[in-house]
């Protein structure tokens, strides 16, 4: 599928092997790691049954990761909902209930409480 956003930025990125992010951690992560990396996780939400149009709300922790989930929503034509990580239950009961999320992506420690949430309005919901 074609994404416009992604493919400006695609377009203008450097050579695969010029270096993006550096963690905390030491990791190094080149443009073309973002790369597969992004197309790896389209591919999953494909096979999650996300299609284009679809939301895909998440809540997780600022990390390479999520980046490249964002991105891989631009692949998939889906729309990414950043939530905050600092939203109760009863604010994530709200946004789930206005955005009907196809998906519901999460820190694995509040799977089990997001994922009874996200249920309510039929979303799947996945750890990152």
């Amino acid at each position: 599928m074609s994404n416009h956003l992604f493919d400006a930025f695609r377009f203008r990125m450097p050579a695969p092997a010029r270096l993006l992010m550096e963690t905390d951690d030491g990791r190094s992560i080149t443009y073309g790691d973002m790369l597969a990396r992004s197309a790896q996780l389209a591919h999953a939400l494909l096979q999650l049954d996300v299609e284009p149009g679809d939301r895909v709300a998440v809540q997780v922790e600022k990390s390479p990761e999520a980046v490249m989930l964002y991105l891989a929503c631009l692949r998939a034509g889906a729309v990414f909902l950043p939530l905050n990580t600092a939203y109760t239950l009863a604010e994530l009961e709200y946004f789930f209930g206005d955005a009907e999320p196809r998906l519901v992506v999460c820190d694995p420690a509040r799977a089990a409480d997001i994922g009874a949430l996200a249920e309510k309005t039929g979303a799947v919901t996945v750890t990152l």
